[in-house]
């Protein structure tokens, strides 16, 4: 089969038709059209290529060797459900029961992180017999109807928070009620998950769980301070409920250090339920959830069998097991180490240099890097983020933001990422942000020069102070350039909003 079979306006425009508009593309004002994929990069339908620095799902690179061989072989022998006895499907349990603590040592084979998130939201119900979750706010854990119930990122654009779900503080020292300066967030923030559930007691609710992410992804690249996961735990386990962890973004050795990021916490903090997905397949839909016997044997005494057609087959198994051997034999784990703390040194580099940046967080080659407006109010630079993501692209960079005002630019790249491509994005980002200032400041002075024509013995390429009464007489969007104390500015400039410059 030809590698293109329309040309890219003919299948944008067929998309468009045929598939949901809530399907939302990358680039969706210019799409990239992507036609193959090696290891960290992706090639056009023109055969340019592209240093893809989101595909945390392609864990050991696009379209590896040793996966796809291995998925053929298996393919090629047995493709049946789970029904029926296999090798497989022990061998890869067995495999990842290595990777975690004792206890979590029966897994459950799905196809996707909310089929996985789903199952765990019924172990812990059936498990405790309370049906109410705490989620961290911004949590998104799944697009299943059981999931976007208890995502604040997606329940906000939607029906609303349910009676059962309850939203602690994302536990964020950057923006967060409390900060890198507090003498224990972890325990400030803890204190905040105790309080909620002393109010749900009060009225007589009780907590079957508390779900979040080991690394909060949607909620902007978060770490978690020191000692808060453990805490939390204890408050949890207190109120009869169980700790879940969502490690779908962040597992299978991505943190370098640790296979797993929740164990970053420490080795006295261990989960009663873990979630696994994306990374786990390489692209292929598997997913699973690990637990103790414990919750198990609870599940099973339910007396509804549990089957899932496509979970653990032979071919999911094979893929997953092959990941397991590729992570070991290039050891990703100590490229995750040696590679992200190199960008992440680079990109504080970029943050003594521009004043957008105002901070760098990340751990292996999970890294963000948040611009604000000025580092005092830490007003998040939403459009300067946008801009900086479309210039990228245009220097055949991929990469998108996160975070709950989109203002955090994320890297989740292939584990294969090197040493070389670190220093392009870097050296790619420094001219960018060495361009955005001026860029804004030229188009804003044109569109005021426009509106408010100077004397033709006045007219400059300069930037021109607006008296700040024309934006009270004209009722127009007074605009502030410039960063830190307003007194410092480069200027006021009244813009109508029907000619403001969007980037």
């Amino acid at each position: 089969m030809a590698l293109e079979v329309f040309h890219k306006d003919e299948t944008l425009q067929m998309r468009r038709k045929l598939i949901g508009q809530s399907c939302r593309l990358f680039f969706s004002h210019d799409p990239v059209k992507i036609m193959r994929a090696r290891g960290q990069y992706l090639y056009d339908e023109n055969g340019m290529q592209y240093l893809d620095c989101i595909s945390n799902v392609q864990h050991v690179g696009h379209c590896h060797p040793s996966i796809t061989q291995a998925a053929a072989a298996q393919m090629d022998l047995l493709y049946s459900n789970t029904r029926f006895l296999h090798d497989n499907i022990v061998l890869y349990a067995n495999r990842l029961a290595a990777t975690l603590p004792k206890k979590l040592c029966v897994f459950y084979f799905v196809n996707s992180g909310s089929e996985a998130n789903d199952l765990a939201l019924r172990l812990a119900r059936q498990y405790t017999r309370h049906q109410d979750v705490i989620v961290l706010d911004y949590a998104y854990h799944g697009h299943l109807t059981s999931l976007i119930d208890i995502s604040p990122y997606k329940f906000r654009k939607l029906e609303g928070q349910k009676e059962g779900v309850h939203v602690a503080p994302l536990p964020d020292t950057y923006h967060g009620i409390y900060r890198e300066d507090h003498l224990d967030p972890g325990q400030a923030y803890a204190d905040t998950v105790k309080s909620l559930i002393e109010e749900a007691h009060k009225k007589g609710r009780k907590i079957s769980s508390f779900f979040a992410e080991s690394l909060p992804s949607v909620g902007g690249q978060i770490i978690f301070p020191t000692g808060y996961c453990k805490r939390v735990a204890e408050s949890v386990h207190e109120a009869g409920g169980v700790y879940v962890a969502d490690e779908i973004q962040t597992g299978f050795g991505r943190v370098g250090s640790h296979f797993w990021a929740f164990q970053l916490q420490g080795e006295d903090f261990c989960p009663d339920i873990v979630t696994m997905g994306k990374p786990m397949g390489n692209g292929h839909p598997i997913a699973c959830v690990a637990t103790t016997e414990e919750i198990a044997d609870a599940f099973t005494a339910n007396g509804v069998e549990y089957f899932n057609t496509f979970g653990g087959n032979p071919v999911s198994c094979a893929i997953g097991l092959a990941v397991l051997d590729v992570i070991e034999k290039e050891d990703l784990r100590g490229n995750a180490v040696r590679v992200g703390g190199h960008l992440k040194q680079l990109l504080l580099q970029l943050q003594t240099k521009h004043p957008l940046v105002g901070d760098v967080r990340g751990v292996g080659l999970f890294i963000g890097m948040e611009l604000v407006k000025d580092r005092v109010s830490r007003k998040p630079a939403t459009e300067e983020a946008a801009h900086l993501v479309r210039r990228l692209k245009e220097e055949r960079i991929v990469i998108s933001t996160d975070g709950p005002w989109d203002s955090v630019i994320k890297f989740k790249p292939p584990m294969c990422f090197s040493i070389e491509d670190a220093e392009r994005v870097s050296t790619c980002i420094d001219q960018i942000l060495g361009e955005t200032v001026p860029f804004l400041e030229y188009c804003l002075h044109r569109t005021a020069m426009e509106k408010y024509p100077a004397e033709e013995d006045q007219k400059t390429d300069t930037l021109s102070v607006i008296n700040p009464s024309t934006y009270r007489k004209n009722n127009d969007t007074l605009c502030y350039l410039g960063h830190g104390n307003p007194t410092h500015s480069l200027g006021f400039m009244s813009i109508p909003q029907s000619r403001f410059i969007s980037f």
